[in-house]
């Protein structure tokens, strides 16, 4: 029943595959544009170590900001932002201020020091934490701890399950709460971001929470485990500044009088992690995350803006800020929208696209979106790439769960039509030093982006716009965020 329900989910792509019209010439010299020299002269550069893994908000950020709208220039794209190519954004930025931080964890025998470079720490004011008695909450006690007013909550737990733990360990008003998740203790920021507009923190896949740590090092997490561990902790109150940061935007307007008036939309984000506290290579370089999906925007973009003909509808490439902090472009731009929403039919947003050394075997000449079944486009480009020669298809372990991983969800949230589509969903180093440029295959990673380019030209050509899959349950809050966003505007008194 599984492989015949999954085989009826699928047949809508694959018959329009079947169906691709074959590459025109036009397309083909349009297609040619793209090329592989190109994009690793765009990775080489955004993946450098002078732009020190462009954190957000960081001068590599906007080194790479500038950068990218120089090309935009270069390919005579129109500037599209509130500043030239620049949606420039306010945010409040808070750090923790490390002077005079000390913090131990006494347990099993041992005292375990702990510093700035395994601990993560996002508190609301200062903190003085004298031997305070450690909780270890697991999956089975969680629900009948009690009170912890006073105590440190430490959440062991999987990482499926630690949003719902946080929001359940917040409740019992712990003093400290720590979860001890070694990847994530890592490669969370140790800022935070708000957008004082929004009236809601954003900055991380996290809840804004009043007081939470992370530790990444065994010998803490060991102690922490431990019965009857005690932790101390001094840390002065986070020091808050206002900073800039940057979308980057630009656009090629619509040939058609009528049709030039919709708009579809092509991102990637041009942000990454920044520099890790310690190690002889400290640059986390983010080539394929998402140097990689930038670069595809920039030759996509260059590409349509050369040929003689331009799409019927205008099309919209941006490259956002903050993805790596809580999708903070992308959601500062669906509240400072460049283009109206109404009107903007949907957006391919580009993810990790270079690489093919993919964790459970090659990716080559194939690609997968995700939320592949919750609307009508990803058969759009799986008919380009039959035309191209490059293989759209579902990744059933990936698809749904990474949706909400990437920018388009926020797009999404408003009810546009919107997926990111990724060659290498995961490999071996995501989100470390070594995620260099020279490691991404760029041939492929040519043959790719054309694909997409011939999907982009043709969603923005004539044919009927995307729409959300309203029979996919997963898929049915975006059928009606898509319902709310075209209701008519409700005049003011």
């Amino acid at each position: 029943m599984r492989i015949r329900l999954l085989s009826l989910l699928i047949l809508p792509a694959a018959l329009v595959a079947q169906s691709a019209p074959a590459v025109t010439a036009a397309e083909r010299a349009m297609l040619n544009r793209v090329r592989a020299d190109a994009l690793r002269a765009h990775v080489a550069f955004l993946a450098s170590d002078l732009l020190e893994g462009r954190a957000t908000p960081s001068r590599g950020l906007d080194l790479a900001a500038e950068y990218i709208a120089s090309q935009l220039r270069i390919a005579g794209l129109e500037p599209a932002g509130n500043q030239g190519y620049f949606q420039v954004a306010k945010l409040q930025l808070t750090e923790p201020d490390w002077e005079g931080f000390a913090g131990s964890v006494e347990g099993g025998g041992k005292r375990v020091e702990l510093d700035r470079s395994q601990f993560r720490l996002f508190t609301t004011g200062a903190l003085k934490l004298e031997a305070a008695p450690v909780v270890r909450l697991t999956p089975e006690n969680l629900a009948s701890a009690q009170d912890l007013a006073g105590k440190v909550a430490f959440l062991d737990v999987g990482r499926e399950k630690l949003l719902s733990a946080l929001a359940q360990a917040s409740r019992m008003k712990a003093a400290l709460i720590i979860t001890a998740d070694p990847v994530l203790g890592r490669q969370m920021p140790v800022t935070r971001l708000v957008d004082p507009e929004a009236g809601s923190e954003r900055g991380g896949p996290l809840p804004p929470l009043p007081i939470l740590a992370f530790v990444s090092e065994a010998p803490a997490r060991e102690a922490l485990s431990a019965e009857g561990a005690r932790l101390t902790i001094y840390a002065a109150a986070p020091v808050s500044r206002t900073v800039e940061v940057k979308n980057v935007a630009g656009l090629i307007r619509g040939s058609d009088p009528q049709l030039k008036e919709t708009y579809v939309m092509a991102t990637a984000h041009y942000d990454h992690i920044g520099v890790r506290a310690g190690g002889e290579d400290r640059i986390a370089n983010g080539a394929n995350d998402d140097a990689s999906g930038t670069a595809g925007v920039l030759e996509i973009a260059a590409a349509l803006a050369a040929a003689p003909v331009k799409p019927k509808r205008s099309v919209l490439f941006v490259a956002f800020f903050g993805e790596e902090t809580g999708l903070l472009g992308s959601r500062y731009y669906g509240r400072h929208p460049l283009v109206p929403l109404k009107q903007t039919i949907g957006n391919i947003n580009l993810e990790q696209i270079g690489r093919t050394d993919a964790i459970g075997g090659p990716q080559v000449r194939t690609a997968s979106f995700t939320g592949f079944d919750f609307s009508t486009l990803p058969a759009i480009f799986a008919a380009a790439g039959e035309a191209t020669g490059v293989k759209v298809y579902k990744d059933e372990k990936r698809s749904d769960g990474f949706f909400s991983r990437s920018d388009n969800q926020a797009l999404a949230d408003i009810g546009i039509p919107s997926h990111t589509m990724c060659v290498a969903f995961e490999y071996a180093d995501y989100h470390g030093v070594g995620d260099e440029w020279h490691k991404l295959d760029y041939e492929n990673f040519e043959a790719v982006t054309r694909m997409v380019a011939l999907g982009l030209s043709r969603m923005a050509g004539d044919a009927p716009p995307p729409k959300w899959n309203a029979d996919n349950e997963k898929a049915k809050k975006y059928t009606e965020a898509a319902r709310k966003l075209q209701e008519p505007a409700v005049a003011q008194p």
